[in-house]
């Protein structure tokens, strides 16, 4: 599991191509391309409104306020950028709102944790709660980039630029969280 996530290239779960189409006719309107363009991205946009807000409801309710301003805003993206990484900046910018107007900073319950659609990770049971023992041992923001990553299949320096860091920071960051995550699912196997 964890040696997927440092060796295994990621490609994107969406082809850009099909997001770019089904952002084009979300701006003319056309309701079912949202509907499609939902459907192909609320995981990534939900797992990263969890690892801001920490809250199961507030993350469900913030990527419906996603879609929302997908809708109202579709025209405002270019296609020379990422559609996934517009979507998450998209995502970013309203986390970031709601938590400057709430300063809530609550820890993940197990509840929450298991509000993770678990047919989105591919994991059983055991290997999924020993993924989220792993992520837990992360900082907020080393977490972030290691789900950015391997959820989304974002490159680190789209991650850099959807965070607003430097690359190298990402990248530094992204492997300290993997050598963490490898120290924690060692000392288990050793227990």
């Amino acid at each position: 599991m964890l040696s997927m996530l440092m060796t295994t290239e990621y490609a994107p779960a969406e082809d850009r191509h099909e997001l770019q189409q089904l952002l084009i006719h979300v701006a003319g309107g056309e309701r079912e391309a949202l509907a499609e363009l939902y459907q192909r991205t609320r995981s990534a946009v939900y797992g990263l409104a969890l690892s801001y807000l920490k809250n199961a409801q507030d993350a469900q309710d913030l990527t419906q306020d996603v879609y929302v301003q997908v809708w109202d805003r579709a025209e405002q993206y270019r296609l020379t950028g990422s559609p996934m990484g517009w979507l998450l900046a998209v995502c970013r910018n309203l986390c970031l709102t709601r938590l400057r107007r709430e300063e809530r900073h609550a820890a993940l319950s197990e509840e929450e944790w298991d509000a993770i659609p678990a047919r989105e990770c591919g994991l059983d049971a055991d290997e999924r709660a020993l993924l989220q023992g792993a992520l837990a041992s992360l900082t907020d923001e080393e977490r972030r980039i290691v789900l950015l990553h391997a959820v989304t299949g974002l490159k680190h320096r789209e991650i850099a630029a959807l965070l607003e860091l430097p690359l190298p920071t990402v990248l530094s960051k992204y492997h300290r969280a993997l050598k963490k995550m490898r120290s924690f699912l060692e000392g288990d196997d050793a227990r």
